[in-house]
């Protein structure tokens, strides 16, 4: 059967429900699913757990399944730079584990890898350690994180092949690697679709065995989450450069 499906709502059929935990790749608005984000807020799904390093912007990426009040709860590293889900936080309707950034990336590492739990030893002595287990390497004190395994993984990709196989490109390469082998069902969303053997092994990051579904993106822009510009300088002639000052010794 082909992984390839026709758009992303089918790619999502069956498979989304309520109550589930969604881990999605992407870093702000950089290498995000917005495709398939869209087609979650479509379906109506709620109480979801999403987990993403972060939640997008107001009107965004994930930031559009906050304003249809779809989430539950979040894991994240940062959420800054939505206005609506601090106000949803603060009034007590949205549950919020935070983790450090790394922290994170190795809990949906492990999930993917088999591997049920780790110690680091970011975050003792902080809320972040409260109420885990800690122990003793070394004579320096770790606290124990459990992996996370999500139910369905969204994640894009530059370049893929009909069997899943996934390229990613420039930032992109985020937590596209980690979220696509963390999740029970991972769909992915890829700018380019290629034959099998069209990809050099050696460049493929994420093999297509942890992908079951595949669907072509759309060429959408791509949002800046925050753009900064300054005036051009004019240039300056051509020999109008000052001399520097001679130094003379005291």
């Amino acid at each position: 059967m082909s992984k390839v499906k026709s758009g992303a709502a089918a790619a999502l059929q069956d498979v989304l429900r309520d109550g589930m935990t969604l881990a999605v790749g992407g870093f702000g608005l950089s290498g995000i699913p917005a495709d398939l984000i869209e087609a979650v807020r479509d379906s109506g799904v709620r109480n979801l757990t999403v987990v993403s390093n972060n939640m997008g912007v107001d009107g965004k990426g994930l930031g559009v399944l906050i304003e249809a009040s779809q989430v539950a709860k979040v894991i994240a590293s940062y959420v800054g730079e939505n206005r609506l889900f601090a106000e949803q936080y603060l009034a007590g309707k949205l549950e919020v584990e935070f983790t450090p950034q790394g922290t994170l990336a190795e809990r949906l590492r492990a999930g993917g890898a088999g591997i049920p739990a780790f110690y680091t030893k970011t975050g003792v002595g902080t809320l972040v350690a409260e109420g885990k287990p800690l122990a003793e390497f070394d004579g320096e004190t770790y606290v124990q994180e459990r992996a996370i395994r999500a139910d369905v993984a969204l994640v894009h990709a530059h370049t893929a092949d009909t069997d899943g196989n996934l390229i990613y490109r420039y930032t992109a390469r985020n937590f596209n690697p980690v979220v696509a082998t963390a999740g029970a069902v991972t769909v992915a969303e890829a700018e380019v679709i290629v034959e099998p053997g069209a990809l050099d092994p050696n460049h493929i990051v994420t093999p297509g065995v942890y992908v079951q579904r595949l669907v072509q993106a759309s060429g959408r822009v791509k949002d800046i989450e925050q753009r900064t510009v300054r005036p051009r300088a004019e240039s300056a002639p051509a020999g109008a450069a000052e001399a520097a000052p001679a130094v003379v010794p005291a």
